[in-house]
């Protein structure tokens, strides 16, 4: 098995990269740090031949000249062997001159012009890693890809598993510089004999040949510089105070993107307030499908304005009237009909575009198509669409027609005020105030309606429940509280029963036209036991912790340090462990532990135990064991060994006198 890495940075790319400055001694000490075999280096869009022949002579293993290309929005690597140097220098020139800016980037097709005979190279795209190439770029590219780079062991092991998935490899993308304090990990396991691209090619066409560790292919993984592996699966941390646990993790934490680190204490929750709001910002999404229709009605009923519509028509009337009254001295020119008469309203077409839009989508949807038709033929939708769109065309005719009358009758109107003395009654559209009252009056409505107090989500999570209940809001303060904001809701707060009245009103409170509706209804969340009674403090705690571990599953790694500092040894047994053994079969777990409820009930797949050493009575050192829960010894990075049996014991059970002690002189007394 040899290890290599494939995507290394030595020059920084003026578009893409914060400037660097390589360091060459730095990659040899990553090379034999990390125990590598092979390298390729792929700088963005550029490569620079004088640097790498220099590292080439320098670095005493294979070292492949290779490129990182911006494609079709996505990045490829392109890699190739160490010959014929000169050649691929002056193509990589060429992808160069056609990437000007951060934005640019080549076609397929420009990429073939480039490099007639793919066959010659290797090529990797950036798979399950942003910015990754489509399926589509990959479809033109056959058969030349067989391999794709992820970026966390959890994505290898999927893509492993997935006969439909490209071989996955994982890389380091590391940018040599000078001051680097550890290095990543990020490395492939490929089975070839002798290394070259043409064997590493061939390899990377059979996933049985490419794991994630020299021995145990995908099971284990290495999470640090020094040569710490770790199961795949779940692992606990042992040892005694201020041994080294978690200072372990907090390496693991930073050689790895995308981790779950829950700390020491950091779930206690006493503070109910502080839980409430930290339940609505879990739950936010709840908040935010519930309410977005009502967004969507506030924004309607923001260009609703009543106060001007008033004013509008008791213009109307004033002029109608005086119009009125001097009727006996109108002139022949303010007597024609068409002086005073109003303008034509156009029909508003916006449902019946909606409908033709869900017609057409319930005859072009292919997902449900056999319930569809169930209930309604095709050749009625057809039929339906025809008469909707008929409909469509004839209201439209019918504005157009209304609209060069109004044209018309506002051209001679304007002739007729040019001739007369009189003045007619002011214009206005009655329809559109009618059809505006009659919004506010269904805001109103639906506002009341959205204010009852009832359920509108239930979610169980290992035996709690989280209700969302509905609610009105109770006070300026509540209102306050909720903007997180020193603002006065006071005066709003006096129009919250006339739900237009108190919209008018926020307007002068200085909130974002966007979280209006936000305002209107309270939602509370409630956390319930298993007996259905609001959570105490100690369960509250409990709850987020399995809240915590079961959201992990978003994130490629999750680290736990010392759960039993909070909670009692039966919720871990009977609900901790088993939830963990679950995310351990999607992604590493690692927990520091002292418990044997943990540490030995949960039956871990790896076993690492930290000791800490003083060198000089000044320097610092902790010195890692690990192995499997079965391995007599468990042996170090640097070829040490401790006994497995008595770490356990000492560091779980307080050592074998104390656990002798217990079992003969308590549970066996107490058995008999």
């Amino acid at each position: 098995m040899k290890k290599i890495d494939l995507h290394i940075h030595t020059c920084a790319s003026p578009l893409s990269d914060k400037h660097f400055e390589f360091c060459l001694n730095t990659l040899k000490e990553y090379v034999t740090k990390l125990r590598l075999d092979c390298i390729a280096i792929t700088n963005h869009n550029l490569f620079d031949l004088e640097q790498f022949n220099q590292i080439a002579e320098q670095v005493k293993i294979k070292v492949l000249p290779g490129i990182e290309i911006d494609i079709e929005k996505g990045h490829l690597l392109l890699i190739s062997e160490n010959t014929e140097l000169r050649d691929f220098d002056r193509k990589c020139k060429q992808i160069q001159v056609l990437i000007k800016t951060r934005e640019d980037y080549i076609s397929v097709e420009n990429l073939k012009a480039i490099f007639p005979d793919l066959s010659r190279y290797l090529l990797i795209p950036h798979y399950e890693k942003k910015p990754n190439i489509s399926e589509n770029t990959i479809t033109k590219l056959a058969p030349h890809i067989v391999a794709g780079e992820v970026t966390s062991t959890r994505k290898f092991k999927s893509c492993s598993k997935d006969s439909t998935k490209l071989t996955p490899v994982i890389f380091s993308d590391i940018r040599i510089c000078d001051g680097i304090k550890s290095f990543p990990t990020r490395q492939t396991f490929v089975d070839v004999g002798e290394i070259s691209l043409r064997s590493i090619k061939a390899c990377l066409t059979d996933k049985t040949k490419v794991c994630l560790s020299k021995t145990d292919g995908n099971n284990s993984f290495q999470v640090t510089d020094d040569g710490l592996f770790m199961s795949t699966g779940l692992n606990i941390i042992l040892g005694e105070r201020s041994s080294g646990k978690t200072h372990t993790l907090e390496r693991i934490m930073q050689s790895f993107e995308n981790v779950k680190y829950l700390k020491q204490f950091a779930l206690l929750q006493n503070d109910e307030e502080k839980f409430k709001n930290l339940l609505t910002t879990r739950h936010s999404t709840v908040n935010e499908q519930y309410l977005k229709e009502l967004k969507g009605v506030v924004s309607d009923i923001l260009k609703v304005d009543q106060r001007a519509n008033k004013i509008e028509l008791d213009k109307y009337l004033q002029t109608l009237l005086k119009f009125a009254s001097e009727n006996d001295k109108l002139d022949s020119f303010s007597k024609a009909s068409l002086f005073s008469t109003t303008l034509f309203f156009e029909t508003e077409l916006k449902n019946l575009e909606r409908l033709i839009e869900a017609g057409t989508l319930l005859m072009e949807n292919s997902e449900y198509h056999d319930i569809i038709t169930k209930h309604l033929s095709v050749d009625s939708l057809k039929n339906l669409l025809i008469d909707l769109i008929n409909k469509l065309i004839e209201q439209q005719e019918q504005n157009l027609k209304r609209r060069w009358l109004n044209d018309l009758i506002n051209k001679v109107k304007d002739d007729l005020k040019l001739k007369t003395s009189s003045a007619p009654p002011a214009e206005i559209d009655f329809y559109k105030i009618l059809m505006e009252n009659e919004k506010v009056k269904r805001f109103n409505s639906v506002v009341s309606e959205i204010q009852n107090e009832k359920e509108i989500d239930k979610k169980e999570i290992r035996g709690f429940k989280v209700v969302a209940r509905t609610r009105k809001y109770t006070g300026a303060q509540q209102l306050k509280n909720k903007s997180g904001r020193q603002l006065a809701f006071t005066n709003a707060f006096g129009y919250y029963g006339n739900p237009y009245s108190y919209l008018n009103a926020l307007k002068e409170v200085g909130l974002e036209e966007t979280d209006y509706h936000k305002y209107f209804v309270d939602i509370e969340y409630k956390t319930l036991n298993k007996h259905g009674f609001p959570v105490s403090g100690g369960e509250r705690s409990e709850f987020n912790l399995l809240h915590e571990i079961g959201d992990a599953l978003q994130c490629d790694l999750l680290l736990i340090d010392e759960p039993e500092s909070s909670f009692d040894n039966m919720f871990l047994k009977n609900d901790v462990n088993e939830l963990l053994k679950e995310i351990s079969k999607e992604i590493p777990v690692v927990i520091v532990t002292h418990n044997s409820t943990v540490g030995a009930s949960i039956k871990p797949d790896f076993v690492v135990y930290t000791k800490k050493s003083i060198i000089n009575n000044t320097e610092v050192k902790y010195q890692l064991f690990f192995g499997y829960p079965s391995d007599k010894l468990l042996r170090s990075t640097d070829g040490y060994t401790i006994d497995n049996y008595e770490i356990l014991l000492s560091c779980l059970e307080a050592g074998q006198i104390a656990y002798d002690d217990r079992r003969l002189k308590t549970y066996e007394i107490l058995k008999d």
